[in-house]
């Protein structure tokens, strides 16, 4: 069996344009240099339709823990790179290069156990995020994608998923994250009614134990786009 990468997600809270080029342009020298440490895809987001705040996402699988911390300790002891990103690793606390970033370490889940990028002109990516009440619950839902065949569903119905993770370490845990991707917004409805009226999904869902009352409480999604430096 494959074995599970791991993944990073980064969330940059930015209060104006100066800060999202910033940013941007910090990974559009960032992710050579990420693909020489290893990292075979760097994902770059922003919101389809931001509200307050804008956000980029950037998503960093990894091989291995040990890779995580190799590829970081590259960087930091790369020094042309240190150098050329100077504007935005140096950037004055008056005008600060963002407001905040959010970090998630994520497993991938075993039946999906690394990232996907499609073939496909895909210009939508949902993010979701699945939060359980405790730790057992959020278990069972990873049952239900990895040992239910929910995962397969995804698959043949063409969600086109990219990854699938569980939240090692992060905020608003116990949860799981996930990214599927769309062509538009009627693809993107059109994909969600087919799941909904679906008879293997009807069939799973339908067992007591895997009710969303009990393994779920509370279910985010964010649509985002690609931002010019993305690889995926």
């Amino acid at each position: 069996m494959e074995k599970e990468s791991f993944y990073e997600l980064r969330i940059y809270t930015l209060k104006d344009e100066y800060q999202q080029k910033l940013t941007e342009d910090f990974y559009k020298l960032a992710i050579p240099v990420f693909n020489q440490l290893g990292v075979e895809k760097v994902g770059v987001f922003k919101e389809l339709e931001p509200s307050g705040p804008g956000k980029i996402y950037v998503l960093i699988p990894y091989n291995s823990l040990a890779h995580f911390a190799e590829v970081n300790t590259g960087l930091e002891n790369n020094e042309s790179f240190q150098n050329a990103a100077a504007a935005y690793l140096n950037a004055p606390a008056e005008r600060p290069a963002y407001e905040r970033i959010e970090s998630s370490l994520m497993k991938a889940f075993k039946n999906f156990p690394s990232l996907v990028t499609s073939a496909g002109q895909n210009l939508i990516f949902e993010l979701r995020q699945y939060q359980s009440a405790t730790e057992a619950a959020g278990k069972k839902k990873i049952e239900m994608f990895n040992d239910q065949e929910e995962i397969d569903i995804f698959k043949r119905l063409e969600f086109n998923p990219v990854f699938w993770g569980e939240t090692l370490i992060g905020p608003d845990r116990p949860n799981l994250m996930y990214m599927v991707s769309f062509n538009d917004l009627a693809d993107k409805d059109a994909k969600w009614s087919a799941f909904l009226e679906d008879a293997q999904w009807k069939e799973i869902s339908s067992l007591p134990e895997n009710s969303n009352d009990l393994l779920i409480n509370l279910i985010t999604s964010t649509l985002l786009i690609s931002a010019a430096a993305s690889q995926i």
